[in-house]
């Protein structure tokens, strides 16, 4: 598959599916375009999908600081765009989604956000819940901070995991989720800090396009909490919960996911 520069960044993607509509995929954290593999032939009828390494991800160039993640991802999506398309984020990947929603809304017809990690709406609808998030990932802050990557990276796939267990998770795996584990906190000053000012006037209430909102019943309570503080805030939405799920529902319950989002697709 193709590597070459994307708004002045290495980065590699792949494609699948030969469907009439074109989309472009985004994936999380400590993942790449390999990620969308279960889900994708479950779309491939309908959709032709773009999915790209994001930066420091998979075969794409080592981040190097240059800028925002969030803002720097979002350009490089926009960068494989020609037209509308549909964008389907998981994630953080969720996340540059609605930002590429904001500041390109020409290159969108329509978002599918996976769990997306924005936890500034949940925040500021709920103040109790910074609490209980920082408890939550007190163990990954921890390791972070004594730079035990493979601890933090541990740590942060107890939470935002499948639900396998660690040491069933190929050792190449690990090894790659410890060495990735320090972007994560790249991210932190969109997501916690809304540093691209989404939450402002003209921020997601910019977004005229359809949007569903997916979860899993069985994710951490803050997603559930993000999707209902982004319901609140946007125009046309719709929200559906794939039952027995946790965070990864791409890879674990693609059919179920691929059924959610092919019915979205085909009211709008």
């Amino acid at each position: 598959m193709p590597r070459s520069l994307k708004a002045g960044f290495e980065t590699y993607w792949t494609t699948f599916g030969q469907g009439p509509r074109d989309a472009l995929m985004i994936h999380c954290s400590l993942a790449s375009s390999s990620s969308w593999s279960r889900l994708a032939p479950c779309l491939s009828g309908m959709l032709k999908m773009t999915a790209f390494d994001m930066p420091g991800h998979g075969r794409s160039a080592a981040w190097d600081g240059r800028g925002e993640i969030q803002e720097e991802t979002a350009q490089i999506a926009a960068a494989f765009l020609n037209g509308p398309a549909d964008i389907i984020g998981h994630s953080f990947g969720a996340t540059v989604a609605l930002r590429l929603a904001i500041e390109r809304p020409d290159l969108v017809r329509s978002l599918v956000l996976i769990e997306p990690v924005f936890f500034a709406v949940a925040f500021a609808d709920h103040l109790a819940m910074r609490v209980d998030y920082h408890d939550l990932m007190a163990g990954y802050a921890q390791a972070l901070e004594e730079g035990d990557n493979l601890a933090a990276a541990r740590a942060f796939n107890r939470v935002w995991g499948d639900g396998t267990a660690w040491a069933d998770i190929p050792a190449r795996q690990r090894e790659a989720m410890a060495e990735r584990v320090g972007l994560v906190a790249e991210a932190d000053g969109a997501l916690f800090d809304d540093v691209g000012g989404m939450l402002s006037p003209g921020g997601l209430d910019s977004i005229k396009v359809p949007v569903l909102l997916l979860e899993g019943s069985a994710s951490p309570p803050v997603i559930a909490a993000i999707n209902e503080g982004l319901a609140a805030r946007l125009n046309r939405v719709e929200r559906s919960v794939v039952v027995g799920a946790r965070h990864m529902l791409p890879i674990s319950h693609p059919e179920q996911v691929a059924d959610e989002v092919l019915r979205f697709l085909q009211r709008t």
